[in-house]
C-alpha cells in the first residue's frame, strides 16, 4: 500500500498536464500511486494520461465515460485510492519539488495527523510566483517554548481557528484515507464544489497539523480558468453554502461555528458579485437575489456586525439591492481615482519646490564640516562608507556626519549619526552643501556636484563580473543603462577606492574620468584583523550558531540572466547530507532577498522544509532545525554582513565579490560554479575563477557534498590555493584601509605619512570559532570517536611537516577523506590544482602612490 495517493483530475487542461504529472512522478519521495483521471475530456488529455501510466507503473489512468464536473472526478480517484493519505492537484497545477518528501516527514513527526495543511504559491502566466498572503497562518511553532501561541504541534479547530481565513480548496492538504471514508466525505457537482469539502473535513478532523511550505504552484491561467469563465454555474455556490449549513445541523455540537461559516460566506459572495465578468448580465439580480434570501437565512441571532464600509456592503446584500451595491462600489472607485490624482498632482508639486530649495541651497556657502554618508541605494549604515564614517568620527571629532536611509533601516545608525530621509528637504540641503559625499554607489542623477566639494566614490566589491562601460555588449546586464549618464556621475568622482590592482585597472578603464585612485585596501575588512576570539563567539551566539557546529556561510550573488531568483542548491538535502556538525547561514543577494527571509527552489521564502522546526531566531533571520541533520539559518536580514563573515568558519559562494573580502579572514572558501559558462556568457568575466579559484571548485550538488564529507573544503589544498588567491588580492587590507582613507581625504595628509601597509605574512586575522572537523568516523560499536583536541602550533621540524598556515590559524584539524563517512551518491571530491595558476600576477607591491587616471 503506497504512503500517498495523488488524485489528479484532468478537463481541457492540455497544454499543462504533462508539466502536473511530471511534478508528481518526479519527487524524490517515490512511495505513491498516481491516479490521473480523464473527466471525459475532449482535447488530448486521455492520451497523455494513457502516455504516462505507459511509462510509469506508479500511473493509475481512469477515464470516464462522460464529462462528470471536477468534484465528481475526484471521487472517482478517491474510490479507486490505496495510500494511507489522499492529496488532490488539479491537472494544470503542479507539485513543488520535494513536497512529497517534507509531506511525508511532518506527517511522520506530529503522529500520523488527519489532516495536513501546507502553503500554496500563485504562479501567474509570466512564471511569476507569489506565495499565500496568509502564510503567516501556517506557522509552525516551537514546541519547546510554552509562550508561542503557535506551539502545539497537532490541533483541533478550536484551538487554531484563524485557518478558516485560509482559501477554502482542497488541494492544500494531505488527507488520511480511512478518515475521509469513516466520515463518508465526497464532492459535490457543480462550481464551489471545495466549498462543502473543506469546511467540514477541517470542523470534523480530531487531528490537524500544519506545514510551513509551499508544496503547490496554483497556475494562474490568462484564460479558461473556471473562475475567469462568465456563467450562470457560479449560481452553484449557492447550493455548496446550502449542503455546508445543512452539514451543521445535523451536528449540534459544532453549531458554535456558525458566526464564523456565516461571516466566510457573506465574505465569498462579495467576491463573487465584485469579480469582473464572472456573471452574466441576466443572472446578476437573480445572484443577489438569492444572496440576499441566504443573508437572511442562515445569519445568526446577534451575529457581530463588520466596521466600516463592509458594514454597508453586508446590509445591501442582505437586502438584495443590487444597484445599490454597485452604485457603493462605484463611489469607491470614484474615490480611489480621486484621492490618486490628489496624490498625483501633490507628488509633482512637492517635486517642484524642492528642485527649488535644492537651487536656493547650492547658493549658500559650502559646510566644511558636514559629512554625507550613504551606501547600497540608501539600505542602511554599511560597508566601506560605514567604516569610513566611524573612522572619521574617531579621528576628526569636530566633523559632524549625516547618512541617507528611510526608516525601516534607521536602527543601523550608530548613535550620534544623524538620518536623511530620501528625497526630504533636509537631503537635498545636505547634498546641496557638504564638503564630503561619500557613497558605494552612485547618488541621485539630480545633484550637481559644487567646487569645493569632495566626492569619494569607494564601490562595494572587488570586481570578477564586467562592470561600467564594459556593460555596452551585455544588454542582460545593461538594462537598458544610459552609459552617457553614467560618465556624468563618474564625473563627478574625486576619489575611487581601490582594494588591489586587478581592481585598480579594471574601475580606471570601464570609469573613465579624472578622479584620483587610492589604493589603500577595503575599510569594511578592518574588522577582520582586530575581532578577538571572544567577540566573534559572541557573535555566533547572538545569531544562533550552536556550539562546536562548524558555520558555512553561504552567499550566492545574482544572476542577470535570470528574470527572477532562481536557487542554486536544495538547501534541505546540502544540510541533510552534511550533518549535525554544520549550520549553514544562507545570505541572499540584497537584489531578491526581503528584509529577513530566503528563497528557495519551492517558492517560499524560507524553505528548507519538512525537515525541523521553523524558528525565530532573535530578530536575526529563521532557522531550520533539521533533527539529527544539520541545521540552515535564515540571515539574509542582518544588516552587517562582515559579521557574518566573522562568524562563518569557511564562505560558500558562486561568483559572489564577498570571496574577495573573505579571503582575508584567511579561512577556507569553496566555490560552487554549476552554471559558470552561462553567467560569464550573459555577464561578463575578467577572469575564469574556476582557473584561479580560493578553494576547491564544485560544479554540481554532489561534488558539493563530496568537497564537505571529504575534508577537502578545508585540506592542504584548499589552502594553497587560498594563499595565491590572497597574495593576489589582498594586498592592502591590514586592518589600517579606513584610517588611511580618512587621513588622506578628511584630513588631508600626504601620502607619505599615512600608515604604512602591514605586510600580508604578519597579519593575524580574527581565529575561527570551530578547532575540529564535525564529520568524524564511528568507532566500535557505532559510538563517535572523540573529536582531535585544540592542540598549540608547534614549528615544523625535521619530524614534523609544515602544518598550513591557514589551518593553523583557525584550529581547524581536516580529515582526510577515508576517515570521513560519505554523505553523498557516489562521486569523486572536486578538488583544483595546488599551485597557483601561471597566468596569476604577481602580487601588487606593499604601497603604491595613488596616481590620476587618463580620460579616454
Amino acid at each position: 500500500m503506497p504512503r500517498f495517493s495523488v488524485i489528479v483530475p484532468a478537463y481541457e487542461v492540455q497544454p499543462y498536464l504533462n508539466d502536473c504529472l511530471r511534478s508528481v512522478l518526479e519527487q524524490d519521495f517515490t512511495d505513491l500511486e498516481l491516479i490521473a483521471v480523464d473527466d471525459h475530456s475532449p482535447d488530448a488529455c486521455g492520451a497523455i494520461i494513457d502516455e504516462a501510466a505507459a511509462c510509469d507503473p506508479r500511473v493509475r489512468p481512469v477515464h470516464l465515460p462522460e464529462n462528470a464536473g471536477l468534484g465528481r472526478a475526484r471521487n472517482a480517484g478517491i474510490r479507486r485510492a490505496t495510500g494511507d493519505y489522499l492529496l488532490f492537484l488539479d491537472g494544470d497545477d503542479t507539485l513543488a519539488p520535494g513536497s512529497l518528501r517534507a509531506i511525508a516527514d511532518r506527517l511522520a513527526r506530529t503522529g500520523e495527523p488527519q489532516v495536513l495543511v501546507f502553503d500554496y504559491a500563485r504562479v501567474d502566466w509570466t512564471g511569476e510566483a507569489v506565495r499565500n498572503v496568509r502564510a503567516e497562518l501556517l506557522r509552525q511553532g516551537d514546541p519547546e517554548d510554552p509562550e508561542d501561541p503557535h506551539a502545539r504541534q497537532v490541533f483541533r479547530l478550536d484551538q487554531r481557528p484563524e485557518l478558516l481565513r485560509l482559501l477554502m480548496v482542497a488541494w492544500n492538504k494531505a488527507y488520511r484515507r480511512d478518515f475521509v471514508r469513516k466520515e463518508g466525505f465526497a464532492f459535490p457537482p457543480g462550481f464551489y464544489e471545495d466549498t462543502p469539502w473543506t469546511f467540514p473535513v477541517l470542523l470534523t478532523a480530531e487531528s490537524i497539523a500544519v506545514l510551513d511550505r509551499v508544496c503547490v504552484h496554483y497556475r494562474q491561467r490568462r484564460r479558461g480558468g473556471i473562475l475567469r469563465t462568465t456563467s450562470r454555474r457560479h449560481l452553484d455556490v449557492f447550493e455548496q453554502y446550502d449542503r455546508v449549513f445543512r452539514f451543521l445541523d445535523a451536528r449540534p455540537g459544532l453549531a458554535h461555528w456558525r458566526p464564523a461559516l456565516f461571516q466566510r460566506m457573506v465574505d465569498h459572495f462579495g467576491v463573487i458579485a465584485a469579480a469582473p465578468g464572472r456573471l452574466p448580465v441576466r443572472a446578476r439580480a437573480e445572484f443577489f437575489r438569492r444572496a440576499g434570501a441566504h443573508h437572511r437565512r442562515y445569519r445568526p441571532l446577534g451575529a457581530a456586525t463588520p466596521p466600516g464600509r463592509a458594514r454597508w456592503r453586508g446590509l445591501l446584500l442582505r437586502l438584495g439591492a443590487r444597484r445599490a451595491y454597485h452604485l457603493l462600489r462605484g463611489a469607491d472607485r470614484l474615490r480611489r481615482r480621486t484621492a490618486e490624482r490628489g496624490l498625483t498632482a501633490f507628488t509633482r508639486a512637492r517635486r517642484a519646490a524642492l528642485w527649488l530649495h535644492y537651487r536656493v541651497q547650492r547658493c549658500r556657502p559650502v559646510d566644511p564640516g558636514l559629512a554625507v554618508f550613504a551606501a547600497y541605494w540608501h539600505r542602511g549604515y554599511a560597508c566601506h562608507p560605514a567604516a569610513i564614517e566611524a573612522k572619521a568620527r574617531e579621528l576628526a571629532p569636530g566633523l559632524r556626519t549625516a547618512w541617507i536611509t528611510t526608516p525601516e533601516y534607521a536602527h543601523t545608525l550608530p548613535p550620534g549619526v544623524r538620518r536623511l530621509h530620501p528625497g526630504s528637504a533636509a537631503y537635498w540641503t545636505a547634498l546641496a552643501r557638504a564638503r564630503f559625499l561619500v557613497n558605494n554607489v552612485n547618488f541621485t542623477q539630480g545633484m550637481r556636484k559644487r567646487p569645493g566639494q569632495i566626492h569619494l566614490q569607494t564601490h562595494h566589491g572587488t570586481p570578477l563580473k564586467h562592470m561600467g562601460l564594459d556593460l555596452r555588449d551585455r544588454p542582460a546586464a545593461a538594462r537598458g543603462m544610459d552609459f552617457g549618464k553614467l560618465m556624468g556621475r563618474v564625473d563627478r568622482w574625486d576619489f575611487s577606492l581601490s582594494a588591489n590592482r586587478h581592481t585598480t585597472l579594471v574601475w580606471e578603464r570601464v570609469y573613465p574620468s579624472g578622479y584620483t585612485t587610492l589604493p589603500y585596501g577595503a575599510p569594511r575588512n578592518d574588522v577582520f584583523q582586530h575581532t578577538t576570539e571572544d567577540e566573534v563567539a559572541r557573535l555566533r551566539a547572538r545569531l544562533g550558531i550552536p556550539a562546536g557546529t562548524v558555520a558555512v556561510l553561504y552567499a550566492p550573488t545574482h544572476r542577470d540572466y535570470q528574470r527572477r531568483y532562481v536557487p542554486r542548491l536544495d538547501l534541505e538535502r546540502v544540510a541533510r547530507a552534511l550533518g549535525p556538525g554544520f549550520t549553514l547561514l544562507v545570505r541572499t543577494h540584497y537584489f531578491h532577498a526581503p528584509a529577513t527571509s530566503v528563497a528557495s527552489p519551492t517558492g517560499r521564502a524560507l524553505d528548507v522544509s519538512g525537515y525541523g522546526r521553523v524558528l525565530d531566531v532573535s530578530g536575526h533571520g529563521r532557522v531550520l532545525d533539521v533533527s539529527g541533520h544539520g541545521r540552515v539559518l535564515d540571515v539574509s536580514g542582518h544588516g552587517r554582513v562582515e559579521e557574518l563573515c566573522l562568524a562563518a568558519d569557511a564562505l560558500l559562494t558562486d561568483y559572489s565579490s564577498l570571496m574577495f573580502d573573505y579571503a582575508n579572514l584567511d579561512r577556507p572558501i569553496v566555490i560552487h560554479a554549476d552554471d559558470w559558462d552561462a553567467y560569464r556568457a550573459a555577464r561578463g568575466a575578467y577572469f575564469d575563477i574556476t582557473a584561479a579559484p580560493p578553494g576547491p571548485v564544485s560544479r554540481t550538488e554532489d561534488e558539493l557534498i563530496a568537497l564537505f564529507a571529504g575534508g577537502t573544503w578545508c585540506g592542504p589544498r584548499s589552502a594553497a590555493l587560498r594563499a595565491a588567491f590572497r597574495a593576489r588580492f589582498c594586498p592592502y587590507d591590514d586592518g589600517r584601509a579606513a584610517e588611511r582613507v580618512v587621513r588622506r581625504v578628511f584630513l588631508g595628509e600626504r601620502h607619505a605619512l599615512l600608515p604604512p601597509v602591514v605586510p600580508l605574512a604578519e597579519r593575524r586575522p580574527a581565529p575561527a570559532a570551530v578547532r575540529t572537523l564535525p564529520n568524524v568516523p564511528a568507532g566500535p560499536g557505532g559510538s563517535a570517536v572523540p573529536t582531535v583536541p585544540a592542540v598549540p602550533a608547534v614549528p615544523a621540524g625535521p619530524d614534523r611537516p609544515a602544518e598550513p598556515r591557514a589551518a593553523r590559524r583557525a584550529r581547524v584539524v581536516c580529515a582526510s577523506p577515508a576517515a570521513s563517512p560519505a554523505a553523498s551518491p557516489a562521486a569523486a571530491p572536486v578538488t583544483a590544482p595546488v599551485t597557483a595558476p601561471a597566468n596569476a600576477p604577481a602580487s601588487a607591491p606593499a604601497t603604491s602612490l595613488p596616481h590620476r587616471s587618463r580620460p579616454h
